[in-house]
């Protein structure tokens, strides 16, 4: 680890194979907390390359306990890396919901809050949701919701090691950036949020290298969602694009509308609010913008408009909150 410092520290860069052996070296627990707290704090310090990402990713993949889902079903997952520090509501979590109520198979991967106060384990956790790695469950879920949840430690033992520095730290990592990409269910079809143009463009990268249906977004004030404060850009298997607010037949709306709730407990109440379609019409018309996002990732022939719709039916129509009721059910 002193070399690979060393080697940071000099602004030089790590090889696809390198950052490989760096990540499985993590897991494996060959480095002590000092190092691993060095390594994540230089990390922060500067840009991650195509080649360091891959080769994070790739350990990541490999370690991961995996669960077959998408031989029997058409995935989706809808993931932010994280990390943009605008401390929104659990608007992703929300619209994988929507979509499941829609009736597409979402496989969510999550985990606690680092960088922000609640994240999607968070709250799932706090409203009854048991995580488990049981393949037999996640697939009674995915059949009978439409949607399983995937607890990221319950999958990435590399992350063990980690996990209390993150927490300590408080501050995105490169391993926010690793979210999205490693989940183990490696779905069909994503849609992800990240914080920078230029991790997008990175992940644009990855992602034309693979055969998925992918959407990537990043919104232009810095939000790793579609936040209808600003407008977003995306990369997807159509190419590059700017969306504007009025394209999407929306008005402007202020940030504090979307911001989520300072504890557990009340980004909770939150989340229930929009699932009951109690929530203001912001929030809702976020989660549901998101949620149209992704629908037209996997139906790519739909319109954006369409896609809306179909988000709209299944949020105000109670089959999103049905979606969510079965799910907590049958982790239960």
């Amino acid at each position: 680890m002193k070399a690979i410092l060393n080697h940071l520290f000099e602004q030089k860069t790590f090889s696809r194979a390198q950052s490989k052996e760096i990540l499985t070296n993590i897991s494996l627990g060959k480095y002590n907390t000092s190092q691993m707290t060095a390594f994540m704090t230089a990390y922060c310090m500067r840009n991650i390359t195509v080649d360091e990402l891959q080769g994070f990713r790739e350990a990541m993949v490999e370690l991961c306990i995996p669960v077959k889902l998408a031989d029997d079903f058409n995935l989706i997952d809808l993931c932010g890396t994280g990390g943009d520090g605008k401390d929104t509501f659990n608007i992703s979590t929300l619209a994988s919901f929507v979509v499941a109520g829609a009736g597409y198979h979402v496989a969510k991967h999550g985990n606690y809050g680092v960088s922000s106060g609640c994240g999607s384990s968070n709250v799932m956790e706090f409203l009854g949701y048991q995580f488990t790695n049981d393949e037999s469950i996640l697939k009674k879920s995915l059949e009978q919701a439409g949607i399983c949840f995937l607890h990221a430690p319950l999958f990435h033992p590399a992350m063990k090691n980690v996990a209390p520095i993150r927490r300590e730290l408080g501050v995105k990592t490169f391993f926010n950036m690793l979210g999205p990409m490693v989940n183990p269910a490696q779905p069909q079809n994503q849609i992800v949020g990240v914080f920078s143009l230029e991790l997008a463009r990175l992940y644009a990268y990855l992602y034309q290298q693979s055969n998925k249906n992918y959407t990537i977004l990043h919104a232009l004030e810095g939000y790793d969602e579609v936040s209808l404060t600003c407008d977003f850009k995306t990369f997807s298997n159509q190419g590059e694009q700017i969306h504007t607010i009025e394209s999407l037949g929306f008005d402007k709306i202020d940030a504090a509308s979307i911001t989520g709730g300072s504890t557990v407990e009340e980004s909770a109440k939150i989340f229930m609010q929009v699932l009951e379609d109690k929530a203001t019409d912001q929030q809702k018309n976020v989660v549901l913008c998101n949620a149209a996002l992704a629908i037209q990732t996997v139906d790519q022939q739909k319109s954006f408009a369409d896609c809306y719709y179909l988000a709209e039916e299944s949020l105000i129509g109670g089959r999103a909150l049905q979606s969510f009721q079965k799910l907590i059910s049958i982790s239960n």
